[in-house]
């Protein structure tokens, strides 16, 4: 039996650079390599690493935003590493940019919902910002403005 603590992912080669990752419960996800070493048709491995620091934070924001009943009506990220020239070429400075949308969503709860994912619930966070130089910001949208502008 594993560890409730401990991941497993198990990774099958599909194809040239293309494999496949199943987790314990069975979810599975592609990974590939850019061309020329592979087809493009997944995240690279660098790649899912700002997808998982991305996903991390953003399941945190969500989850407080909707604790504090705001009306968020879209959530998105946007996520950019910058990779070091030489090999490993390893992340060197990331950035997380938050774009909320919804009716009357205060600033001062955006930014506090993403202080707390930071400084408290995001391990994948916790991790890289040991590694890399980490960067936020966030911008609101109010959906008001979204309706009267059509």
């Amino acid at each position: 039996m594993v560890h409730p603590d401990v991941n497993v992912v198990e990774l099958v080669l599909q194809d040239r650079m293309h494999f496949e990752a199943r987790n314990a419960r069975g979810a599975t996800s592609s990974l590939d390599a850019a061309p020329p070493g592979g087809e493009g048709i997944a995240l690279t491995p660098m790649e899912y690493l700002l997808a998982g620091l991305g996903g991390c934070t953003a399941m945190d924001v969500i989850n407080i935003l909707r604790k504090k009943r705001l009306a968020v009506t879209d959530y998105r990220l946007e996520v950019e590493g910058v990779r070091a020239q030489f090999h490993p070429n390893v992340y060197t400075d990331i950035t997380i940019r938050h774009i909320v949308t919804g009716l009357n969503i205060p600033e001062e709860a955006v930014q506090r919902s993403i202080e707390l994912s930071e400084e408290k619930y995001c391990s994948a966070y916790a991790m890289l910002r040991q590694a890399a130089r980490i960067s936020t910001s966030f911008e609101v949208c109010s959906t008001e403005s979204v309706a009267a502008g059509t």
